[in-house]
């Protein structure tokens, strides 16, 4: 096409960790991670991502039942209400996930410029 601007091409990545072909751990999962421990409730971790509780729950329940470690708990309601809290394990698993997506990510980058720099 004569006279069409050429764009800047951009890469983009998504990084998971999956047990048996399923996935356990994802950047939605991260983020339902962060919103528990910000929140302490998986049901405002929820409503501020946007999706049901039930889901919430269900990722959560299936993360545990895949790698076999218990990674929130959780407190029955009452009086003060009541509430979650992610696990070592689970605090753990977060921040290797974060440092693996960021390796991961300066990787796919050095590789991008390297194919594609002054195209």
């Amino acid at each position: 096409m004569a006279g069409a601007r050429r764009r800047p091409l951009q890469i983009r990545s998504k990084v998971w960790l999956e047990v048996d072909g399923k996935t356990v751990f994802s950047k939605g999962r991260q983020l339902l991670f962060e919103a528990i421990d910000q929140y302490g409730s998986i049901n405002m971790a929820a409503r501020e991502m946007g999706i049901p509780y039930r889901r919430a729950w269900g990722y959560i329940k299936a993360m545990e039942e895949r790698l076999g470690v218990k990674l929130v708990e959780t407190r029955k309601g009452g009086a003060h209400g009541g509430g979650a809290e992610l696990t070592d394990e689970a605090r753990e698993l977060l921040s290797r996930y974060e440092r693996m997506e960021r390796g991961i990510g300066d990787i796919v980058d050095r590789r991008f410029r390297k194919e594609f720099e002054g195209r």
